[in-house]
């Protein structure tokens, strides 16, 4: 293990088609209540074992992690572990009013803001009609402004919705330096209706780029790098792919996911989840967890992506865990 991905909340403002989609989490679903999530301190001191058990990299997520109350705080006491680096994903709406206190919390965070389009139009339609560009763009330049030196642009590219949105995107990047990643479409929880034909595969959207800015290939910063990394030949930055569905990465995953309510998976397509809330609040020691998150990590057989078509064709795969439950 290497990577862990914390879901601080549940929650999320926005309702993308792809994730929430507002027919399945309109305004009567019941999302947990705040007993069930877990406690900052309880999160500090699983991380502190996931470290000592070999995690290096952390990142917070959703739902909306910027919906977390006092998330500052959080950050604070995770800025305190010795990781190689603590990260955070957002939809970047709420960026412009917590981008000071996030920085102030952990100067070395790295940001991901998700941003599928330029199009405001566009945008509108994947994003449930919540939100706006502008709004994440100024929240983008906010943390910049702050002092955030690594923000990256998560992409997730739908043929038919928003692939006239790639050139933009990729001129966005090229001009304000931020990394960017396009993210195939994936059939991530069980209510976004995903279909095959509607992935745009990353060798397309590669040659489509490469057709305009002329690109290398980048050499992989560590081991279990899921992003397929480039350069652009002028100089001016990088792009990545991420290749779930026409590369699968299975073999090399090195990431646990950790949900708001305290289990522990470890796919992004898994069914069932480890309990860690419950010994945690039933006075587990820490030699007690660390036993049971390292049986879970020495029995995972993930494959998912490998096998995506097969369980597919028979039906077979059972009701998967929702993206926003643990995060992308």
């Amino acid at each position: 293990m290497q990577d862990l991905r914390i879901s601080v909340i549940d929650r999320c403002n926005f309702r993308c088609t792809y994730c929430m989609p507002e027919e399945d989490y309109g305004k009567h679903y019941s999302f947990l209540q705040k007993k069930e999530w877990l406690t900052f301190g309880e999160i500090v001191r699983l991380t502190k074992l996931f470290v000592q058990l070999g995690v290096r990299k952390v990142r917070l997520t959703g739902g909306e992690p910027l919906l977390r109350p006092e998330l500052n705080q959080l950050l604070t006491q995770l800025a305190q572990i010795t990781i190689d680096d603590l990260a955070l994903t957002t939809n970047g709406s709420l960026l412009s009013g917590q981008a000071k206190e996030l920085f102030e919390a952990a100067n070395h965070l790295r940001l991901t803001v998700s941003l599928d389009t330029l199009n405001e139009e566009i945008f509108h339609k994947m994003s449930g009609r919540r939100g706006s560009v502008a709004k994440v763009l100024e929240g983008i330049q906010k943390a910049k402004d702050t002092g955030f030196k690594n923000i990256k642009i998560n992409a997730v590219i739908q043929k038919g919705v928003n692939t006239t949105s790639i050139l933009d995107l990729v001129e966005y990047s090229r001009q304000t330096g931020h990394i960017l990643r396009f993210i195939e479409y994936m059939d991530v929880g069980n209510c976004n209706h995903w279909e095959s034909t509607a992935v745009v595969k990353s060798k397309d959207l590669l040659a489509q780029i490469a057709s305009r800015y002329p690109l290398i290939p980048a050499v992989p910063n560590y081991f279990g790098e899921v992003a397929q990394r480039y350069r652009f030949l002028d100089g001016k930055g990088e792009i990545g792919f991420i290749s779930s569905v026409s590369q699968p990465f299975c073999g090399s995953c090195t990431r646990l996911r950790l949900s708001t309510d305290g289990k522990l998976y470890t796919c992004l397509f898994a069914c069932d989840g480890t309990d860690l809330r419950t010994p945690l609040r039933e006075g587990a020691t820490d030699a007690q967890l660390i036993t049971i998150i390292s049986k879970v990590w020495q029995k995972r057989a993930d494959k998912y992506s490998e096998n995506r078509y097969l369980f597919q064709s028979l039906k077979t795969h059972p009701p998967k865990i929702e993206m926003y439950q643990i995060g992308g």
